[in-house]
């Protein structure tokens, strides 16, 4: 007597079932992995908060700017923050377009986003390179050394990710975004992407954020 292999209830085969169960698995990796990339660089990045209050309110025998102390350039600073800003904002208007389905004026806001980001990376970098104090020379020195090598890092980092993304937007097509795909594995891939993409708009904002905020405590308080 011949073995028959009971359909699954959902009607799919195994195979789907399976493609199913791990295409949920990367859609809730990529929420939950943005969050807590999210919540580990807050954790970063309060640390320099909470050593720029401690030191700045302890300002042991006037250690914090030190003698003879020259600010960095407010100029340079300014333009670095508002490339970074502008950058999160364009990338995310961007993203309202590729939602509506224009694919290719996404991989131009992204385009352009990637190339205001990298300018204030090089900037920060030269700034780092020709800062008018020492790194150590002081408190406020040393954490605004600290903080900005720190932040350009992760910068580059987020910058390769977006790249990352335009290259995987070549090889789906515009129609995807609007239309729903022939086939289970075209759907999968487009919201997949579509999930990565809103994860880095999230860590891309949450940068921007942490780029105005330490812009007020180093260039105006």
């Amino acid at each position: 007597m011949t073995e028959r292999t009971v359909p699954p209830a959902s009607g799919l085969d195994a195979t789907a079932e399976e493609a199913g169960f791990y295409h949920e698995a990367a859609l809730n990796a990529a929420w939950t992995g943005s969050r807590l990339a999210i919540g580990g660089l807050a954790f970063l990045f309060g640390a320099f908060l909470f050593a720029y209050f401690y030191l700045r309110s302890l300002d042991s025998s006037g250690r914090w700017q030190g003698p003879g102390f020259h600010p960095p350039s407010l100029l340079m600073g300014s333009f670095i923050m508002m490339l970074v800003l502008t950058s999160a904002g364009v990338h995310y208007a961007a993203l309202q377009r590729i939602k509506a389905g224009h694919k290719q004026t996404w991989q131009i806001g992204g385009l352009a986003a990637l190339v205001l980001a990298l300018t204030a990376v090089v900037l920060q970098i030269l700034e780092l390179l020709f800062l008018p104090f020492w790194p150590g020379s002081s408190g406020y020195a040393s954490v605004f050394v600290g903080f900005y090598a720190a932040f350009t890092v992760v910068l580059l980092a987020g910058l390769l990710w977006l790249e990352m993304l335009l290259a995987r937007s070549r090889s789906i097509p515009a129609i995807f975004f609007v239309e729903q795909p022939p086939t289970y594995a075209d759907a999968f891939t487009v919201q997949r992407f579509q999930a990565n993409l809103s994860a880095f708009n999230l860590t891309w904002a949450f940068l921007a954020v942490m780029a105005v905020l330490f812009w007020f405590l180093f260039y105006v308080i």
